[in-house]
């Protein structure tokens, strides 16, 4: 079928299934790790790429091709390759893509391990990485180099909500002959589809929204085939950082509820936001629902929504922090997010623990910084949480 002619949350529901003789209704789980061949003949085919049809479950399944299908439909891409983790994602990227003596230019504003993966372990294999300010273009154009290969952002970044303007990052990307890469986890394609706007990959940790309720771990890269089915394939399908058949139908299930979650998050942020905003012991609320926010206006114009997560800044230091997250009932306190409970976590202690004083101080990330992601309990029952801590600082 040609999914381009069905709305997004039709598309959810449906993208990618393929029913076998058993006229099952519900996504099957292929849970075997090999298949069977007719004779020689057509395992030799299948094992060059001259016949198509499955023959190792590392690489391919039918259950992990129905979600890449269906996410690869969701985003406007050709291509999906579904992986163990969104961190492994984002390693079979650059394996397929870069070499040594390659240059990836990535956001200061980047989940910790993210950063870890690019300064220190590619850096090993000579592949260097500078890092710029989010949202000055000028200087993402300053620093690019003629061995820069790949361009890489979060936006909404993690865990301070800030944007870059998709659309100006990819033409300048592409005036220079460079790969524009953005994570899309914090978004989803429910509210925001980087491809439609110029980006040449997505990123994902399915394990975030995707899956929605915190289940299992998962990745997923899609574009064109034209960057994803030769090297990066070859990573995947080589390097074994494949995802298990059970998770592509855990996410499967996940992706089938996605806009109707995603809409939930977004107004449950939104009223969380705005609450904190009005609460004395709060420094700052990072939120790009709010009329402040700085890149409101580019969030208003590049997403169909603001997100569900919220990170503020409490009055006082590392102990206040903690004085509010410790004093919670209800919160889970997890550095998982996108789950349908609510999470509370410490940034510069946990997702950005593993980063330098001077690495947090230059992504904004401070000691008394608390992300919080809005899940779907009541909004009044989350403040109230919230409140038993905070009321203890004022």
């Amino acid at each position: 079928m040609d999914w381009d002619d069905y709305e997004l949350m039709t598309r959810a529901v449906r993208a990618g299934q393929t029913r076998t003789e058993e006229g099952e209704h519900s996504e099957p789980i292929f849970t075997t790790s090999s298949f069977v061949f007719k004779n020689a003949a057509e395992a030799a085919d299948r094992f060059v790429n001259n016949a198509p049809g499955n023959i190792y479950s590392r690489f391919t399944n039918p259950t992990v091709r129905m979600f890449e299908q269906r996410l690869a439909a969701l985003e406007g891409g050709e291509m999906c390759i579904a992986t163990a983790s969104g961190m492994g994602a984002i390693l079979t990227l650059c394996l397929g893509l870069l070499k040594a003596g390659d240059q990836v230019l990535a956001s200061r504003s980047l989940f910790g391990s993210t950063v870890t993966l690019f300064s220190g372990i590619l850096g090993r294999f000579g592949v260097r990485t500078d890092f710029v300010e989010l949202r000055a273009i000028d200087a993402w154009e300053q620093a690019m180099t003629p061995q820069t290969r790949l361009l890489f952002v979060e936006t909404p970044s993690n865990p301070l909500m800030e944007l870059v303007d998709i659309a100006q990052l990819a033409d300048l990307a592409k005036s220079k002959g460079c790969l524009l890469a953005v994570d899309n986890c914090f978004c989803t394609p429910a509210l925001q589809q980087p491809l439609s706007l110029g980006a040449d990959i997505v990123v994902h940790s399915a394990t975030k929204y995707l899956d929605g309720q915190g289940r299992c771990v998962g990745g997923a890269l899609v574009g064109a085939a034209q960057w994803l089915k030769g090297e990066v394939y070859g990573v995947m399908r080589s390097g074994g950082a494949s995802m298990s058949p059970f998770n592509a139908w855990i996410f499967l299930k996940g992706l089938e509820t996605l806009s109707l979650r995603m809409q939930a998050h977004c107004d449950h942020a939104s009223q969380l936001a705005r609450w904190l905003a009005q609460h004395p012991a709060v420094e700052r609320v990072y939120y790009p629902g709010l009329a402040d926010h700085p890149q409101h206006a580019l969030a208003a114009r590049q997403q169909r929504g603001f997100g569900g997560i919220v990170s503020f800044e409490v009055r006082g230091d590392r102990a206040q922090a903690w004085q509010v997250i410790d004093s919670t009932r209800l919160l889970s306190i997890t550095a998982n997010l996108g789950d349908t409970k609510t999470t509370i976590t410490h940034p510069a202690t946990t997702t950005h623990g593993r980063l330098s004083p001077e690495q947090r101080q230059r992504a904004g990330i401070s000691e008394r910084l608390i992300r919080i992601s809005v899940g779907l309990e009541a909004i009044g029952d989350i403040q109230a949480d919230l409140a038993r801590g905070l009321d203890g600082i004022v």
